[in-house]
């Protein structure tokens, strides 16, 4: 489940998609989900230099994101890294993300040796099961101040 390859920035030129700082990363997460909320307070508890921010799926900046680079914005399974205008999807983007919040993640890395189908294999079995293992949460409902000011709506 990988992006469309793009021209860095190419969201700047789409009129479908909102503008946006996109000098931080922006990550698109499914905001129903328990895992991403974790995932989420868990960027907003290690990213010590506030370079993340956090665009709901279900939002339109999240979707329309996900629309350009060709990926199924009512898919829950869809995740996306976008950094330096460049995007990511899936396995790839959370082993880029991880490590450089915090170097305990660095064994993330280990998914890049891994071929890009068995690496998009892994990614989709733990999202298309990550409601029945995990619960539903809503992102955007989250009490946490930080991960509330990182939500890009």
């Amino acid at each position: 489940m990988q992006p469309e390859a793009r021209q860095p920035y190419s969201f700047r030129d789409d009129p479908a998609v909102p503008a946006f700082d996109d000098g931080r990363i922006v990550v698109v997460m499914d905001a129903g989900c328990a895992l991403c909320s974790r995932a989420a307070r868990r960027i907003a508890r290690l990213d010590k230099e506030d370079r993340v921010r956090i665009a709901p799926m279900q939002g339109g900046l999240g979707r329309a994101l996900l629309q350009h680079y060709g990926l199924d914005a009512d898919d829950p399974a869809s995740w996306l890294m976008i950094e330096e205008g460049r995007a990511w999807g899936s396995l790839e983007g959370m082993a880029l993300l991880f490590p450089r919040l915090h170097w305990g993640y660095a064994p993330a890395r280990l998914a890049w040796v891994l071929p890009v189908g068995l690496r998009d294999w892994i990614y989709a079995r733990i999202a298309r099961n990550r409601y029945a293992v995990f619960g539903y949460s809503d992102l955007c409902a989250l009490p946490d101040a930080e991960v509330q000011r990182r939500l890009l709506r």
